[in-house]
């Protein structure tokens, strides 16, 4: 028998054991090892086994059934990859004899991962902000979380914990945790949002942060002009101060982006009022007048604060209502008409007008007749007008003759209440018409109609004046213009006629063959058109006293009316007297000349 020897030291069959565990091993668990080999026998074989020093782990070596020794390592702590991801042992075989043989090799125990820890972010509150008006596109933010786990374990994405709050507002790189505007930020809309960001790891564990984004306002909202109550219209006797419409305004922008102006932009007699925050009182500010401006279109225009500044504009249109302001004016001062006598009764004569810048009844005018200078005489025979047209109407024919004018006072007078009137007066001329003939006042004939007679003096010169045919008309002007001719004569030549005068005279001595009496048709005419006309018979006897014209009067037919003879020797003997009264006067004028001639002279000595 060969006797063995302790020449064999004990070996493992791997110089590095590498042993997994998951970091959520329970402690007691028991991870089997490889035995060491030992050539030798019996006392000299493998006795047992040793481990260096662990918290985490000891050795547990158990008598198996063939009498070989199975080493375990046993869990004594709880593993944590994240604090120390692998361990080193030196795991050692010791055999029988003397010297002590032993072999060792080394344990590598590397902690698998468990997903035992959540993502974790950077910071709990992320606090941005984020200008309005912002394009689409527009980096917000990037949220970082970490996760101490590894692999699949570590592998983080990032999604909206919610998206009630912000829509579409936003979108979100699930890797990468970068944050953008999806949609135009509008600060009136909301001023600020507050997203929750979850991250999740491959394990599904998850990590959760906010983030508060505070929206930068800027001037992009122009104010409003809101009408709360208008008053349409308005009387044109308002007094200042009187309120016409209220009006607020409204910016939704804040700060000086939101603070409000505002002002009228035309010149108009209204002011504005501030009557509280951000609303206004529109109202009269100066006396109104329809007739000049019966609408106004008022343009209120509201600018902010901003910078640049923002403005917007309402306009409001206001009718001034009409009152009775103003009385009829008629379009002339005073009205002259001219009326040829002889119209016809109910002939318009003339139209007055007058103008009411009013409205309605206030503008609506009436005409009378309130006064005349014909007075006590009855108007209403004379004139009428009507009272809607003004037009004046003749109620009789007119006569130049009894009326050549007269003047009346018409009256405009408005339907306001109370109701204004004016008045104006109105000339009316009675223009004449050639509706008279001419009258001979002299000579004057007889009582039986014939006519008298005048002496003429057998010596008159040519020249002489031996009457004047006196005649009037009544008409006036051209119609009264009166010419004398000589229709006839006994004696052609014998006598003359003044055409504007009726002068007759002596055109040339008498001749021997003369006839003692003459008798002459004298026709006194008009200048109207047609011309009137009356005649005058004279009868002039040429006689140097008035017994030597008698007898030529004797051959005149004696009148068949004793009356008659008798004012016909009444007149023969005025006229006599008439001779007489002449003479006497013409001898008292000789001899007072003589006298003053004789006293003259003896004043010389």
């Amino acid at each position: 028998m060969i006797e063995d020897i302790n020449d064999n030291p004990p070996h493992f069959p791997q110089n590095n054991i590498v042993i997994q565990i998951n970091e959520f091993a329970i402690p007691g668990t028991r991870f089997g090892l490889e035995s060491a080999i030992d050539a030798d026998v019996g006392p000299n074989s493998l006795q047992s086994y040793q481990l260096s020093y662990s918290e985490h782990f000891s050795l547990m070596a158990e008598y198996k059934a063939e009498g070989k020794n199975a080493p375990e390592l046993v869990l004594e702590k709880p593993l944590d990859r994240e604090q120390q991801s692998s361990h080193l042992l030196i795991f050692t075989a010791v055999e029988g004899g003397d010297p002590v043989p032993t072999g060792t090799t080394q344990i590598r125990v590397k902690v698998t991962d468990a997903n035992d820890n959540p993502p974790v972010f950077s910071q709990d509150v992320y606090k941005v902000s984020l200008r309005e008006n912002s394009p689409p596109g527009t980096f917000v933010l990037k949220v970082k979380a970490t996760d101490q786990d590894e692999g699949i374990s570590a592998e983080i994405t990032y999604s909206f914990k919610t998206l009630r709050g912000i829509g579409n507002m936003f979108v979100l790189d699930h890797q990468s945790g970068e944050i953008k505007s999806n949609d135009p930020i509008d600060f009136e809309i909301s001023s600020s949002y507050t997203i929750s960001i979850e991250a999740k790891d491959g394990g599904g564990m998850t990590g959760e942060c906010k983030i508060i984004l505070d929206i930068v306002d800027e001037n992009d909202n122009a104010p409003e002009v809101v009408f709360t109550s208008v008053s349409s219209s308005i009387t044109e006797d308002a007094e200042p101060g009187t309120v016409i419409a209220l009006f607020k305004t409204h910016d939704k922008d804040l700060g000086e982006n939101g603070e409000v102006t505002c002002l009228i932009k035309e010149k108009v007699p209204f002011r504005i009022e501030s009557s509280a925050n951000n609303y206004y009182k529109l109202v009269t500010d100066g006396a109104l007048d329809r007739e000049q401006t019966p609408e106004y279109n008022v343009t209120i225009a509201a600018t902010d604060r901003g910078k640049p500044p923002l403005s917007s504009s309402r306009s409001v249109t206001l009718r001034i209502t009409d009152v009775n302001d103003n009385a009829p004016v008629f379009h002339q001062a005073s009205y002259v008409v001219h009326v040829a006598e002889n119209n016809p009764p109910g002939a318009s004569i003339a139209q007055v007008s007058a103008s009411d810048p009013d409205l309605g009844p206030n503008g609506r005018v009436s005409y009378s007749i309130v006064a005349s200078d014909l007075e006590p005489r009855a108007m209403s025979s004379y004139l009428s007008v009507n009272p809607q047209s003004g037009v004046v109407f003749a109620q009789r024919a007119f006569d130049h003759e009894q009326l050549r004018a007269f003047e009346l006072t018409l009256q405009a007078r408005d339907h306001g209440s109370p109701a204004l009137s004016s008045n104006v007066s109105l000339r009316v001329l009675v223009g004449d018409r050639n509706d008279n003939a001419p009258r001979v006042l002299y000579p004057a004939l007889g009582p039986d109609g014939s006519a008298l007679f005048d002496t003429v003096p057998r010596a008159a010169q040519p020249g002489y004046l031996v009457t004047k045919v006196v005649a009037v008309d009544a008409d006036s002007g051209h119609n009264a213009w009166l010419s004398y001719h000589v229709l006839q004569a006994s004696e052609p030549g014998l006598f003359s006629v003044g055409l504007r005068t009726g002068e007759v005279r002596t055109a040339r001595a008498l001749g021997d063959r003369d006839a003692a009496r003459q008798r002459l048709l004298v026709a006194v005419r008009d200048g109207g058109q047609p011309p009137l006309s009356a005649t005058a018979t004279l009868l002039l006897v040429f006689a140097d006293s008035l017994q030597e014209a008698l007898p030529d009067l004797s051959d005149r037919p004696s009148p068949s009316d004793p009356q008659a003879e008798l004012q016909f020797y009444l007149v023969v003997a005025l006229a006599l007297i008439s001779v007489l009264f002449l003479l006497v006067v013409i001898l008292a004028v000789v001899l007072s000349f003589r006298r003053s001639s004789s006293l003259a002279t003896w004043g010389c000595f």
